[in-house]
Parts: structure tokens; sequence; C-alpha cells
């Protein structure tokens, strides 16, 4: 529904960007300003009445609301100023009065005026108050790891309600894939619009929610796991503390580390035996096939085609493809490998059922200084372990299984 020929979500983000501009222009008394303020909290009350929690997050150019990005303010001025400030997201969960969204205008206005930079300071209530349920009333604040997903009733080990599926990511995915194996080039569009897409759904309800793909055949593995690994570099980006930028850029690595396999014969990807010397050569070819197809698509994607190539090489400087010199591989691939390995250990192959989650951290725990780098393994550990209930795998019909739920997989020794 539209209210005068503008979204009602828009209408009152650009009520709300009024507000604050008059809070620069005039002071806290002024005629000009008292009706700005008044305005955009009638604009948010209109909102209220069609969504009962509106939310916005402002992830660089992107303005989302809910779960939606609003194409008529991409490359709006405010979102990047409100994330530069540290308010990537504003959510507003119950009724608030027209003096309790005046302490929000006064407090939004006083970051913006301090100009503080990548300020990690978690969801923060507007209101002052010892009432908690009014301190919820309305909350802004960067996209942060905050706690444990909301659940449905039942309790704790229930599966929460998702408003997203992964299912269209999953296809556009597939599309990137086949555009690659047709063209030879990377639609970064889609990638992009992919990662953005993946942001918000970390973060349903303003906390941590990790819901990864459980693919329906060995054929799909390709698929699930590009965006798997981009959930989870995104979400250890963010537990490092890395600004909002780095963790997109992060989260188009992780999607884009494989590429190379759609130049593997699926039959090698999919086999359930040892692999001939001959697969293993051609399997092995696939990080500088990916690099390659990166660059050549773009030259700028010198970050992505590091990952794709390095992501196989361990820190020992094991691993594949062989180098002639050695050296460190990028911070961003020794990031990236670490969330390779956990989710093809945690994820069925046609070589071996998939492991618990807690035998593939104990995995990356036992092999951190010899294959990864250890202040990301620890991180990555301490994030998995401290959000165990945060991680959820959405399976072929879209339903949630929780970890606790997941069916216990055959046993398998540990390798040296």
């Amino acid at each position: 529904m539209t209210i005068g020929g503008r979204d009602p979500a828009i209408q009152f983000l650009y009520a709300l960007s009024q507000a604050l501009s008059a809070s620069t222009l005039y002071g806290p008394e002024h005629p000009a300003r008292q009706r700005a303020i008044k305005l955009a909290f009638e604009t948010l009350r209109i909102l209220q009445s069609h969504e009962d929690t509106p939310s916005f997050s402002f992830l660089g150019p992107d303005v989302i609301y809910g779960y939606e990005a609003l194409r008529d303010l991409r490359d709006w001025d405010w979102s990047n100023k409100l994330a530069t400030v540290g308010i990537q997201r504003i959510e507003v969960v119950a009724d608030i009065t027209v003096q309790e969204f005046e302490i929000f205008i006064d407090e939004v206005h006083s970051r913006l005026s301090a100009g503080a930079r990548d300020q990690a300071i978690p969801i923060a209530s507007a209101v002052p108050t010892a009432d908690r349920s009014m301190q919820s009333a309305i909350r802004y604040g960067p996209i942060g790891i905050q706690g444990e997903p909301r659940e449905k009733k039942g309790g704790k080990g229930a599966a929460p309600d998702l408003p997203f599926t992964l299912q269209e990511e999953a296809e556009a995915i597939r599309f990137i894939h086949a555009e690659v194996a047709e063209r030879g080039t990377v639609p970064m569009l889609e990638a992009e619009s992919i990662i953005r897409s993946l942001s918000v759904a970390l973060h349903a309800d303003g906390r941590l929610l990790i819901p990864l793909l459980r693919m329906k055949a060995f054929d799909q593995y390709t698929t699930t796991h590009s965006i798997n690994v981009a959930l989870l570099a995104m979400s250890l980006a963010e537990a490092l503390g890395h600004s909002p930028r780095d963790i997109r850029m992060l989260g188009v690595a992780g999607l884009l580390h494989d590429l190379g396999k759609v130049r593997v014969p699926v039959e090698i990807l999919t086999k359930p035996g040892s692999l001939s010397p001959e697969e293993r050569e051609i399997l092995e070819r696939h990080p500088a096939d990916g690099a390659r197809i990166i660059l050549n698509s773009d030259a700028k994607l010198s970050l992505p085609a590091a990952v794709s190539f390095e992501h196989h090489i361990m820190i020992n400087g094991g691993g594949y493809p062989r180098r002639h010199f050695a050296r460190d591989c990028h911070y961003a691939s020794t990031l990236v490998h670490v969330c390779d390995v956990f989710d093809a250990l945690h994820t069925d192959r046609p070589y071996r059922a998939a492991w618990p989650a807690a035998k593939s951290l104990h995995y990356i725990e036992r092999r951190a200084e010899r294959e990864f780098e250890p202040t990301i393994a620890a991180a990555f550990i301490a994030m998995m372990r401290k959000n165990e209930r945060a991680v959820y795998r959405i399976d072929e019909s879209a339903s949630v299984i929780p970890p606790e739920q997941e069916p216990e997989p055959m046993p398998v020794e540990m390798p040296a």
C-alpha cells in the first residue's frame, strides 16, 4: 500500500532524514524541528498500522526493509551516513510515544554529530528507562551477533519460524554457475544481490542466525556449499570486528571460492570412491581455474580471485595448488579456508557421511597451526560454540532442522 503515491516505509525514511536534518539546523525547541519530528513520528505510526514490527537494514548503498531491498532508495545518502556511525539497523518492536521518538532522534543526531566511525555498539534502546519493555520499543545499532534466534512456541530446541528459505539464493548461485560455464564470466550483480540477501538472513530479529542449506543430492553440493561458506565467512568476519564493507567482500569471496568447479566433470565431483591420479589432477585445477575466471571477469576482483586460488592451501605450505616459492596466503584466504573445511566436513559427501558439528570443530582445533591460521581457527571455533543453537540446516522441503534433531551420521575415523 502507498500513501500519497509513496510506499509507507519509504515515506518514513524520508521523514526521518528530514527530522535529523532539522535537528542539525535548528535548536531543540525550534518549531521547524518540532514539526519535522512530529511528521516523522506520524509516518512511523502509519507504517506500524501496516507492519507491526518494521525493521530497516542499511547495507552500503542498499536499504533493506524487512527482507526486501527498497529499489527506490538505492544510493540514498542517509544509508551510508547512518551505517558510518554504527547504525546499520533500526527496529521498531513496540508502540512508542512522540516524546520517546524525540529521544531516539536526539540520540541518533548526537551519533551523527560526533562522526564516530565503525562503532561496535550492540543494537541499543532509544529509551533510557528501567522498564525493559519500553527499552525495546525502538532499537538501533550495527547489524551484530546478538545471542540466540527467536524460538517457536515449544521452548528450547524448537526450530524458528523463518521468513526465508534460501531457495531463491540457491537458484541464483546455480544461475551464476551456469553463466560461468557457458560464457566464462561472473555475473557480479547477481553475486552481490545474493550477499545482500544473506546478510539480512543472518540477522533475523537483530540476532545471529546461520541458516545453512542442506543439499538434496550430491550434484547440488557446489551450490549449497558456496552459500554456506559465504554465510559462515560473513559471520566469522563480523565476529572478528570487520567493517560492513569488508564483511560483504569476504562474503563474495566465500560465495565464489569454488567457482572453478564448474569445469570439473560432475562424475568426478560425485564419485563415491577414491579418485584416480588423473581425476585428482583435474579436481586440483579448480582453484587456479576459479581465480582465472574471476580475474577475466573483472580485474578489480583481486581479493575473491586470491581466495579462489588459495583456499586449499594450508598455512604449513601443504594442500594445493603447489607453489614454487613459499609465501603466506592472504588473510581472507585463511578465513574462508576454515569455513570451507567446516562445511565440507559437516555435509554428506559421496564418500562419507556428514560429521557432527562438534567433531568438525575438534578437527579444526587439532589442526590449527598446521592447516589453519590459529587466530582465525580459534575465533571460528569460539563463534560456533557460543552460538551453536543459532546454526540450523534448511532441508530440501525448506523446513528448518535444529542441530539437536539432525540425524546422527555413521562413525568415521578422525584423520591424522
